[in-house]
């Protein structure tokens, strides 16, 4: 390939210049990430040509050699990334007309600029592909939404005695990891029965080093006391191999071994002993009894279900990894309601393991276009063979059809969630008074106590419910607000938010309003059409101040919600402006869709205070010195157990750690000992 693979990494999305806190979506898809790819325009568009015309000009100086190519707007937007196994072949067909759909065609007029790389086969194509798609989300491709990283069982292997903990992420660490579990409560089950089984530790390694004695979880045997030597780090050893072996799917051989175990203990009279291996294989019946259905016929794999209906797209995929299912998760990708479910499928599964590891066998409800190449795609990036099939008969195929009706079953409900939530909304726009049915409102409001660790929250809402990749808190800065106003933190947020927004969007354009097909192509707004302010009309007062001085108090329509007399739910005050404030009756459907708006930003402001009030409560004095980062700090916790133990340690022995030099041993005394010489 003429470039380097795109790094996996996202962009964090981030509402203050200088704080980092403010993030809180770590998945968050990159805008741009193409450092080091090499792509070649071909042909400069310095004609003004656009649309077919174009492209016909673009496909005289193209090869017939396999890559990808992308496509823009007038405005340097990525409209759509494709991949061929001729390059010149395949755009000739935009240039010819032979496009899917009206949409499709639409994207080829807009067309004015276009770019081409190469690769070495179309297997790397395909890669290629999948990632730019992820990370560009161009507009007229079929896009893989609500994209989370999956949760996994992670035992470490870089202690004398290894700890079992929930991982996400990347995997730096050394240890077996396993995985991956549909959801962290799988996780949190599954592991909470493992460490009544093997005993195994759950603490970080700081904690372990600075026990004296076994903690509590030793003394409900939840854990093996290894910190205190309870247990020998062989007999430790011994605990952890079974339970690696339990997860990589050797499940009857361990439990057999627990039972001969058992059966020895009770025959030399020792109940108590005999006991404990009784307990440990009832929690290992517990992990499975925990699993739903496992086919003996499937150790390894990945089974893809997709249900196209009504212009909505549901693709349900369920987890089985050591013979055991470890969950499903339901997906609606962003696709072209013209295409066929195939299709839709065959993009998605590029852009699904893209990021994610490859099982040895994935298995689909229905046959796509490139399943042979994308089997060869994901066997040469995993490294093993991997095979893709449609089950056809057996138990493989009857578990192809029970993924399939939860795949239809989830079409309904979220069909059924869709309606639901676009009658709301025209509720409340008319309500409202409002000239148009808002696609996106945001909800604001501000948790503290007496003023510390303020924090403000911001909700966002749509047509399809709360869009929580979209949600954003904010770290309250300012040292002129005096604690405990909530005025001046609203204006903080509200200014912070749409300076932002004004920086990096520019004002909206109101005066047309996109039909449904434009809007649907454009996404999920930038802009909020409404924004919902959880005070009165102090609060709102504040917020107009801001609008106006922002200009743009007539493209944003804000509401206030006060909680009403006696703050009783169900006789909330609405403010908005040019009009008296007022009430809803109590059981009008919009006043319950506002409360729940309402809820869910005091929810997120909470969370993110109680977050932030839980880190400056374990801050460590560590932390403070500069120069000390992540490394050091584990070295020297490790060596002396507790950062009160380092304040009290002297040069020489600040040296004794690893990583730590004289200069840094005399920084470190000289923080903790400020009136003396070093």
């Amino acid at each position: 390939m003429n470039g380097t693979k795109l790094p996996d990494g996202g962009v964090l999305y981030d509402e203050s210049d200088d704080d980092e806190d403010d993030v809180i979506q770590p998945e968050a898809e990159a805008a741009s990430s193409l450092a080091g790819v090499q792509w070649n325009e071909g042909w400069k568009n310095e004609s003004g040509l656009k649309g077919a015309d174009l492209i016909a000009e673009f496909v005289k100086h193209l090869p017939n050699a396999p890559g990808v190519y992308r496509m823009f707007n007038e405005a340097g937007d990525v409209l759509y990334v494709g991949k061929a196994r001729s390059l010149k072949k395949r755009v000739s067909n935009y240039a010819q007309g032979r496009v899917h759909s009206n949409r499709l065609s639409k994207m080829v007029r807009e067309t004015t600029q276009m770019e081409f790389v190469t690769t070495r086969t179309e297997t790397e194509a395909l890669l290629l592909e999948a990632n730019l798609i992820k990370r560009l989300r161009p507009r007229f491709n079929v896009l893989l939404r609500d994209d989370k990283s999956f949760p996994y069982i992670m035992i470490t292997g870089d202690h004398r005695a290894p700890a079992i903990y929930k991982h996400r992420g990347a995997r730096a660490r050394k240890g077996n990891y396993f995985g991956p579990f549909a959801s962290a409560s799988a996780v949190g089950r599954t592991i909470n029965s493992l460490q009544r089984a093997f005993l195994l530790r759950t603490c970080t390694d700081s904690v372990f080093e600075s026990r004296t004695r076994p903690c509590l979880l030793f003394q409900i045997k939840r854990c093996s006391g290894p910190c205190t030597y309870e247990i020998s780090d062989s007999d430790y050893g011994l605990l952890v191999q079974e339970a690696k072996d339990f997860l990589s799917g050797k499940s009857q051989s361990v439990k057999a071994t627990i039972a001969s175990q058992m059966a020895e203990a009770s025959a030399d009279l020792d109940f108590e002993r005999a006991a404990v291996y009784r307990d440990r294989l009832a929690s290992l019946s517990h992990v499975q009894s925990h699993q739903g259905i496992n086919p003996a016929g499937v150790e390894e794999a990945d089974v893809f279900a997709i249900y196209h209906e009504g212009g909505l797209t549901c693709i349900q995929v369920f987890f089985f990894r050591a013979g055991q299912n470890w969950g499903n998760q339901a997906y609606f990708p962003k696709a072209d309601p013209q295409l066929q479910g195939s299709e839709v499928l065959n993009a998605f599964l590029a852009q699904f393991y893209d990021d994610k590891p490859v099982p040895r066998q994935i298995l689909l409800s229905e046959t796509i276009e490139e399943q042979a190449l994308l089997a060869d795609a994901l066997s040469e990036k995993a490294g093993y063979k991997v095979t893709i099939s449609v089950p056809q008969r057996g138990e493989k195929k009857d578990l192809s059809d029970h993924v399939l009706a939860n795949a239809r079953e989830a079409h309904g409900r979220r069909l059924a969630e869709t309606a639901s939530q676009e009658r709301l909304l025209k509720g409340f726009a008319e309500t409202f008074a409002l000239p148009y049915v808002p696609r996106r409102i945001e909800i604001y409001d501000n948790s503290h106590i007496m003023g510390t660790n303020a924090v403000g929250g911001m909700v966002v809402a749509g047509p399809e419910g709360f869009m929580k990749g979209q949600y954003r808190k904010f770290n309250i800065k300012s040292t002129d607000i005096t604690p405990g106003d909530d005025f001046g933190m609203m204006r903080e947020v509200m200014t912070r938010r749409f300076s932002r927004l004004l920086k990096e969007e520019g004002l909206p354009d109101r005066s047309a309003l996109p039909s449904q097909e434009d809007a649907v192509d454009a996404g999920f707004p930038a802009w909020p059409d409404v924004i919902l302010i959880d005070g009165g009309q102090g609060q709102m007062s504040a917020v107009r101040k801001i609008l106006d001085e922002l200009g743009i108090r007539q493209v944003v329509t804000a509401i206030g919600v006060a909680k009403g007399v006696d703050r009783d739910a169900g006789r909330e005050r609405f403010f908005a402006d040019d009009r008296s404030d007022f009430s809803l009756p109590p059981r009008d459907p919009v006043l319950y869709f506002i409360q729940r708006l309402r809820d869910e930003a005091h929810r997120f402001a909470i969370g993110s205070h109680r977050a932030r009030r839980k880190k400056e409560m374990v801050k460590n004095p560590l932390d403070e010195i500069s120069g000390i980062g992540p490394s050091r700090k584990r070295a020297l916790l490790q060596h002396f157990g507790t950062a009160k133990a380092v304040s009290r340690a002297g040069i020489t022995d600040l040296m004794t750690v690893e990583g730590i030099s004289e200069s840094v041993a005399k920084q470190i005394y000289n923080h903790f000992h400020e009136n003396r010489s070093s």
